[in-house]
């Protein structure tokens, strides 16, 4: 690889070569500031004029602002490798992502907007990403990536739920499509650099499986999760939702991340998506022993979500800059920072740990990992690819 010139100064413009760049450094700032945000609204020592209550607007917030933005960035990034086409850029991208930032402003500030103004720009993003994924795989002809598209569908239509009914229903639908996603999206790349990074380390690549019908069976059982919640099935929502954990374990078991422990982009990976399971069996524990739901809604949340994102936008930022695959400084902590952040957030949900020191610590613990991300990937963000190509 080559190093950066010294003349490459970092540049605003160049955040808009491609969704990754300014997606990926707008869930980083949005982070820094909705989480402290949140704790400040909760704990009564600030207050905003904000489109829906403070604890709906947190939790849609974090899956529909915080999220959309990772799936923009990197779906809208893949799926031009998967289909060779030209990526979204310049103006065009722009516009995506001004209407994704007008949307957390409006859910912000517009409580005394009309409702049809501050959610239809809302509602508006999940849909246009599908439009620009869904034109490339159609022309491309590639069912595979089918899959994708249907579950944003679906995480859509719980958003769509949540803002008209404010159903909690909608949110633990979302929260389960999201883990849908992430045994898709992580399905795909987690045993692929897996193997790639044995083969290239002297280790032996075939340990790592991936069995097709295993990948069908945790989706569908996923969705079939979701269809028992909005069914208010009860027990039955316990055992899908008990069996979805035993088949997403077994999957990554499969996968055998403790080969590639000295690899910190990759381990990362497969710490994250045991969360998906620790989720999945937290849900069950809600049906069966009563269990709090914010047990497994932050086990989903704080843990699978928030630390697959911050492992896969740390390493597609730098292979899709151009850069060798080595961490920059400091972001093992970060790494290590918001699992303990993912940790100690159930603890509190738990009734392990004090609310009040809980939720501080584990606030503090993500402000580090997202601020270290910032610190160390801004100027990669901003900076153009050192071999010259586009992105």
């Amino acid at each position: 690889m080559q190093s950066i010139p010294d003349n490459q100064h970092p540049s605003l413009s160049q955040l808009f070569a491609y969704p990754f760049r300014i997606f990926f450094l707008s869930l980083a700032v949005l982070a820094l500031v909705l989480i402290p945000l949140w704790v400040l609204v909760v704990t009564g020592k600030a207050g905003l004029p904000l489109a829906m209550p403070g604890l709906l607007w947190h939790q849609h917030e974090m899956l529909f602002g915080f999220l959309s933005a990772a799936i923009a960035g990197f779906l809208l990034t893949a799926v031009c490798v998967w289909t060779q086409t030209e990526r979204t850029h310049g103006w065009r991208l722009v516009l995506l992502w001004g209407v994704w930032l007008l949307g957390r402003l409006l859910m912000a500030l517009g409580a005394d907007l009309p409702f049809w103004l501050v959610q239809g720009i809302n509602l508006a993003f999940i849909p246009l990403i599908m439009l620009d994924a869904g034109w490339r795989i159609w022309h491309a002809r590639q069912k595979r990536q089918l899959m994708i598209l249907v579950v944003l569908g679906l995480l859509w239509a719980m958003q769509v739920g949540y803002v008209t009914s404010h159903g909690p229903v909608f949110i633990q639908g979302a929260l389960v499509l999201t883990l849908a996603l992430i045994s898709i999206i992580g399905g795909r790349i987690t045993p692929a650099f897996s193997k790639g990074w044995l083969k290239q380390h002297g280790g032996n690549p075939d340990a790592v499986r991936s069995i097709p019908a295993l990948d069908l069976a945790v989706i569908v059982n996923m969705v079939l999760v979701v269809a028992a919640l909005l069914l208010k099935a009860g027990l039955a929502t316990g055992v899908l939702a008990a069996s979805a954990a035993v088949l997403t374990l077994v999957r990554l078991l499969c996968w055998r991340g403790w080969l590639v422990r000295a690899e910190p982009l990759l381990w990362i990976l497969h710490l994250s998506i045991l969360w998906v399971p620790v989720s999945l069996a937290l849900l069950a524990g809600q049906f069966f022993f009563n269990w709090p739901t914010t047990l497994w809604s932050h086990a989903a949340g704080a843990g699978a979500v928030a630390c697959l994102i911050l492992g896969v936008i740390a390493r597609v930022a730098l292979g899709h800059t151009g850069r060798p695959l080595q961490l920059p400084r400091g972001m093992v902590v970060a790494f290590v920072a918001i699992h303990l952040a993912a940790l100690v957030r159930v603890l509190t949900a738990a009734g392990l740990l004090p609310w009040h020191p809980g939720i501080g610590i584990a606030s503090l613990l993500w402000v580090v990992a997202y601020a270290l991300f910032l610190l160390r990937y801004t100027g990669i963000l901003l900076r153009p690819r050192p071999d010259g190509r586009p992105g």
